[in-house]
């Protein structure tokens, strides 16, 4: 769906500042397009959706610090995003508490979502792991996420 698209569904007209994020917000949106239409031949059934996790995780870290880092997009701006769906305001939430702050997707810690009712294993820091074997999450691709 395009970013014109979405914004006809809110039916609001975009707040000041859209200007800035706009172009940005085109190009993870051209972006995901392309991962979506990319051939999924010799791929693991699980690996399909990993650049469309990347890709909804880089687009909502961008709008989380354009509002929280830089603090160049006002609050109104912020919540129109959250609320048209350009950002993942569950996953924002988790970056804010502490020990989430690089948390690639909420799926790694829904325990509901484990075999053994754990977090994922890309939650697990790289100092605890085997530095030989590569270990990446079913749910999104990471290699590890908690630091």
């Amino acid at each position: 769906m395009s970013l014109a698209t979405k914004l006809r569904r809110v039916r609001k007209p975009p707040p000041e500042g859209w200007d800035l994020i706009e172009p940005t917000l085109e190009q993870f949106e051209a972006k995901m397009r392309e991962a979506e239409t990319e051939p999924h031949e010799g791929k693991r059934k699980t690996e399909i959706n990993w650049p469309i996790f990347r890709i909804h995780h880089q687009r909502s870290r961008y709008i989380y610090d354009m509002y929280y880092k830089k603090a160049e997009i006002s609050r109104e701006l912020y919540e129109f995003c959250l609320t048209a769906k350009f950002a993942d305001a569950a996953l924002i939430a988790k970056w804010k508490k502490q020990g989430y702050e690089n948390l690639c997707c909420v799926k790694c810690v829904q325990t509901r979502d484990s075999n053994f009712g754990t977090a994922c294993i890309c939650r697990v820091p790289k100092s605890k792991l085997d530095a030989e074997r590569v270990i990446e999450c079913v749910h999104c691709g990471c290699h590890s996420c908690s630091g």
